[in-house]
């Protein structure tokens, strides 16, 4: 199957030429917001008061969202520079803040995010936990459009086989290719928001949403991790099969295990008196 060559560039006007990996990013940040905002308004319900607390509850996001997005870039690229390539951008420190060059990390933008929206909203005084499962919920909309991007970009695609759908992609030989940017896409976007969305008003633990975010993720991960080609600076880490993905995937996948154990036990058994005093 031909590759489609969608030009990375959506329109030229003089110097100005968006190119549709950024507007993946923005698409997928813009629906985060809006189901946030969406849960914000679902969990405020129509009590007295309900409506003082969607607007403050609103405000709060407003800011989130643009610490988030910081997150996500300077965390993103951190991850990849430590992750992926250390030894070439210690030899090349200059190029480390160079993102249009490419090279970013999801593992790394996770932590950017958790990091800084941690920062953010412990100086509100909002609840931490609360805030994380509402953006779990919604993080597979993200993923779903920077798998988009990626495949758009022709990069990160897969290793060599001979299913009828195989492409041959620009950078990868004249090799037929699994399109793995499409299974992550499906994977981690379209499966995971079908499992955890339905969950959003759940009286879990709050943190729970989180814990199976990070459970289910690093799962979806390393089985498309199966069918990725593997960095070309890494190759494989192991026996001709395991990945840097993979690793980092599995190290998420355990600490959501953990995670889901410790809010539980932080519960008191009771998780759905520990979703009242979150979310009050």
């Amino acid at each position: 199957m031909p590759y489609p060559e969608i030009d990375p560039v959506i329109f030229r006007l003089g110097p100005f030429a968006p190119r549709w990996y950024g507007l993946m990013y923005v698409l997928g940040l813009t629906a985060a917001y809006l189901l946030i905002r969406r849960q914000i308004r679902e969990q405020a319900g129509t009590a007295p008061g309900a409506e003082a607390r969607i607007r403050a509850e609103g405000d709060l996001l407003d800011g989130l969202i643009a610490v988030l997005a910081l997150g996500v870039i300077l965390g993103g690229r951190l991850g990849y520079v430590l992750f992926y390539n250390p030894g070439y951008y210690l030899a090349h420190p200059a190029e480390i803040p160079a993102i249009w060059h490419g090279g970013m990390s999801f593992h790394g933008g996770l932590l950017g995010t958790l990091a800084l929206g941690w920062w953010y909203l412990r100086r509100h005084g909002a609840d931490f936990w609360t805030w994380a499962d509402r953006a779990a919920v919604t993080a597979p909309v993200g993923l779903f459009f920077g798998r988009l991007g990626n495949f758009i970009n022709g990069e990160l695609y897969g290793r060599p086989a001979d299913v009828p759908w195989a492409m041959v992609f620009p950078g990868g030989g004249l090799v037929p290719r699994h399109p793995s940017q499409l299974y992550e896409a499906g994977l981690e976007g379209l499966l995971l928001f079908a499992l955890l969305w339905p969950l959003r008003n759940r009286p879990w633990a709050a943190g729970r949403k989180t814990a199976l975010f990070l459970a289910a993720y690093g799962a979806a991960r390393i089985a498309g991790e199966c069918f990725r080609q593997p960095d070309p600076q890494l190759g494989f880490l192991y026996g001709g099969w395991l990945t840097m993905g993979q690793v980092l995937s599995a190290a998420m996948a355990a600490a959501g295990i953990g995670l889901w154990a410790w809010r539980g036990r932080q519960a008191g058994g009771g998780p759905l008196s520990a979703t009242r005093r979150s979310t009050r």
